[in-house]
């Protein structure tokens, strides 16, 4: 790693940014990645591709969108449920929420779940776009969003203002120690151009204390709130064993949304 400070500072902590290695994205630019000694936040240098990079907001290599959304339906059935209290019975948020799957698949556990993207159009649920008359949200998602920021906080603070939500949820890949080797790494997705920051757990835990939030991890599903978040529970809810059957579990008690959701559709329709 050199040491050639880049200026601006980083977004997390303020601290300063060293140059750590160059990689070509899109397949034809060449952008400088720079990480913060003092929380190792990684970030691209001015991601001036980002433009090109959205032409389409997700991208066609994403091939494990679908899969992706029902893990962590399945975790955040347990965690909205046991963890969060209310017993999933609030109004959730999921903030840049892409074509809308988590979305109908929360409805479809019974949580009384509403979209929001500014960059993609909802295909999945349509008429259940959250508006902020429609009330305060007990907790808002984020689902595989940190890694496109180029500035968290700002991202954290403008979401829950929006939902006056006082906890998110949201998932990211982390690393640990010095930054991966960019030919080791496949987060990166250097091809798509998307991923621009990446985030260690001294980097949340940083952005946390700086907001004024608690930060919780536990088996990639992350927590910034006011409240205090019991972590060993949030550990239990999202293992292997109780996230297979949380969503059952849920459905059963909440009741599912599906069909008053078909209903309701068909009403508007007529």
């Amino acid at each position: 790693m050199t040491a050639d400070i880049h200026s601006g500072g980083c977004p997390v902590c303020a601290g300063p940014m060293k140059h750590c290695f160059s990689a070509q994205v899109l397949g034809k630019y060449q952008a400088d990645y720079e990480v913060c000694d003092q929380c190792g936040y990684l970030r691209a240098h001015d991601p001036h591709w980002m433009n090109e990079a959205y032409s389409s907001a997700i991208a066609d290599a994403d091939t494990g969108l679908v899969m992706r959304n029902f893990a962590v339906a399945s975790k955040l059935a347990g965690v909205l449920y046991w963890v969060l209290g209310e017993r999933g019975r609030g109004l959730y948020l999921d903030a840049a929420g892409g074509y809308g799957m988590l979305t109908r698949l929360m409805r479809d556990f019974g949580f009384d779940f509403y979209w929001a993207d500014k960059y993609c159009s909802n295909q999945l649920v349509p008429g259940f776009e959250y508006k902020p008359e429609l009330g305060s949200c007990s907790a808002v998602t984020a689902i595989e969003v940190f890694e496109h920021l180029t500035d968290p906080a700002a991202f954290i603070k403008e979401t829950l203002a929006f939902s006056s939500a006082r906890t998110l949820v949201f998932t990211t890949e982390l690393y640990a120690g010095d930054p991966p080797a960019r030919e080791s790494w496949w987060y990166y997705t250097f091809a798509t151009g998307q991923h621009i920051g990446f985030f260690q757990r001294r980097t949340l835990e940083t952005l946390g204390e700086r907001l004024g939030l608690r930060f919780s991890s536990a088996n990639g599903i992350h927590i910034f709130s006011e409240h205090r978040i019991n972590e060993s529970l949030l550990s239990l809810v999202t293992g292997r064993w109780i996230s297979r059957v949380a969503p059952w579990w849920v459905r059963r008690r909440l009741g599912s949304k599906t069909f008053s959701d078909h209903q309701l559709m068909l009403q508007k329709i007529s």
